[in-house]
């Protein structure tokens, strides 16, 4: 037996459970992971708000790292080879929120040594939505790109993505996070009134592309002030917006998008464990604490990513 949370009925976090459960032994393509971190994400518990109540009691979490503790037979992960002992990362995955966990091979990679549990743990979700939005609007590196909430963990990553281009970076935060939008090279400009002036004085030759992390209605209006072309700009938290006016939206249900991701895995592990992407962490918690994980993450900045230890 196991533990690993779920949602036993829709809900907010209040609804989730940490409970025991029967971890299968892995079949052909599948390996087992006793999970060492699981990532923390928005994402993790948004999908159990709503939805068929025929997925309940549905399982928590979309990226762990840990070490294999079995492989299927004539099985390899998706980076080559796999043995019990190999340390790994996987993305995306069901249920990793929990002290083990049997997963498809294809969603599973060498873990690199210079990359932490918490570290690895907490890369791909963020990193492989930041590459999707570069590619969506066709961003490089003679722009000006606008990125709107560049301290939280999806901007972090779009800072380190676009500094190898070339790219100009103006990153809307909060003066307290405004270190870590210029530690990781991006201009920094506080959000709130007059933000469009304050990007225009920044920029008075233009902007190309915005990318949107936050989805609240003063990105996407000084977005659409700035960028002519509204298919250069893209939002991963107002879909509403982007239907009524014309900018992208993206999101990991897309299949599109989906596909996409996992293309990129492989190459962001590779630049993280070359120290050209780095996972900031800012706390963990035990696993039987995650909801308290939560908790920070949904009432605060948490200043970087959080880890579950089981």
């Amino acid at each position: 037996m196991t533990k690993h949370w779920v949602a036993p009925r829709f809900g907010g976090s209040e609804v989730l459970e940490l409970v025991d459960t029967e971890v299968p032994a892995p079949g052909p393509g599948e390996v087992t992971i006793d999970v060492r971190a699981a990532g923390v994400n928005p994402a993790d518990t948004k999908h159990v708000r709503q939805g068929d109540p025929a997925d309940l009691p549905a399982p928590i979490g979309y990226e762990v790292a840990g070490v294999l503790s079995a492989v299927g037979p004539d099985t390899e992960i998706a980076s080559g080879g796999g043995a019990v002992g190999d340390e790994v990362l996987a993305f995306r995955v069901s249920g990793g929120w929990a002290e083990r966990i049997t997963v498809p091979a294809a969603d599973v990679f060498a873990k690199p040594a210079a990359l932490g549990f918490a570290e690895a743990a907490n890369l791909l979700l963020a990193a492989t939505t930041a590459a999707d939005m570069i590619r969506v609007t066709r961003a490089e590196g003679r722009d000006t790109v606008v990125v709107h909430g560049a301290s939280g963990a999806v901007g972090v990553s779009l800072l380190q993505l676009l500094r190898p281009l070339g790219t100009r970076v103006i990153g809307t935060a909060s003066e307290r996070n405004a270190d870590t939008v210029r530690r990781f090279g991006g201009e920094w400009v506080a959000y709130g009134d007059g933000l469009e002036a304050r990007i225009r004085d920044r920029a008075p030759d233009g902007v190309d592309v915005a990318l949107d992390c936050v989805g609240t209605d003063e990105a996407v209006d000084v977005s659409l002030a700035l960028v002519a072309d509204r298919s250069r700009i893209v939002t991963i938290a107002a879909p509403g917006r982007a239907q009524s006016d014309g900018i992208r939206a993206v999101g990991g249900a897309q299949p599109e998008s989906a596909a996409f991701r996992d293309s990129v895995r492989q190459r962001l592990i590779d630049l993280a464990g070359a120290g050209e992407l780095e996972v900031p962490v800012a706390r963990t918690f035990p696993l039987a604490e995650a909801l308290a994980a939560v908790h920070l993450l949904e009432s605060q900045h948490p200043g970087g990513k959080l880890a579950l230890l089981p």
